[in-house]
């Protein structure tokens, strides 16, 4: 923790960059992200095993983007965030400086894209064992019972946008949701437009979803939104052979043609 400290505050001293994006102590035994600006705020730095968030979520904020140049603390899921963020033209190599918190508790600096995708290939990010039960249960359903079961999660939806605030890959300025002239999605938080939200939302990620699990954390409802983007991770895999967030130069699936695309889904 100190080795962090001291880094961050010798980042900041020579102008390397202007502001830190880490974690610092919140309320009860929760942490809560912290833009460290200055040497003597990079003391509130904290990093322990409740340091889970998705910090990148921050990068493209523009309150945050314009603060200056941006480090962060990253876990793999932020690593992920910042090479899919990276394939569509988010994020530019050396635009963001990226220390990594490794499992024994030092700290690796990141300097490329290039360095973070060979990180990658050697560490685990597939969704967890319970994540995967937990989707093995659903797909076991009939079409019928999964309907049933996700219309009455989706009735406890308050329409509060905490899952698309906490997402890394929602970050369009203005959402389809906000769209009023036409209206695509009713704002009221009924059935039929918490349903219309809610699919709109895991289409979008459809290909994109780096399986941070940060839509499910937010939720003030516990949905377990973050078990419908992670359905659709296999299929596309299987279908287009790609994984989101494994590199920073991607195509993405569904934007892009191929001659040698499978077919046969086209009846």
């Amino acid at each position: 923790m100190n080795d962090m400290i001291k880094k961050v505050t010798q980042l900041l001293t020579d102008k390397t960059i202007d502001v830190f994006i880490g974690y610092g102590k919140g309320s009860a035994d929760r942490s809560r992200a912290i833009f460290v600006r200055t040497a003597e705020q990079a003391e509130n730095l904290v990093f322990s095993a409740n340091c889970t968030q998705n910090l990148a979520g921050y990068l493209l904020k523009h309150e945050v983007k314009h603060l200056g140049k941006l480090g962060i603390l990253a876990n793999v899921a932020a690593l992920r965030s910042i090479l899919q963020l990276a394939s569509e033209f988010q994020i530019k190599d050396g635009e963001v400086l990226v220390l990594f918190a490794n499992p024994d508790g030092s700290f690796t600096e990141f300097l490329d894209f290039h360095s973070i995708e060979g990180y990658l290939l050697t560490t685990e990010t597939g969704i967890t064992s319970g994540e995967q039960e937990r989707i093995a249960a659903l797909e076991a359903m009939s079409v019928s019972e999964r309907w049933t079961f996700w219309n009455q999660e989706f009735e406890k939806c308050i329409k509060c946008y905490a899952c698309r605030a906490a997402c890394p890959m929602c970050y369009c300025h203005r959402c389809t949701t906000d769209v009023n002239q036409p209206q695509w999605i009713p704002v009221a938080s009924h059935e039929r437009g918490n349903l219309d939200y809610h699919l709109m939302r895991a289409m979008h990620l459809a290909g994109r979803c780096v399986n941070c699990g940060e839509c499910a954390n937010a939720c003030p409802m516990d949905i377990p939104l973050n078990l419908l983007t992670y359905q659709l991770i296999s299929p596309i895999k299987a279908g287009f052979g790609a994984t989101a967030g494994m590199k920073s130069d991607a195509v993405y699936a569904l934007s892009t043609y191929k001659p040698d695309d499978k077919e046969n889904f086209i009846i």
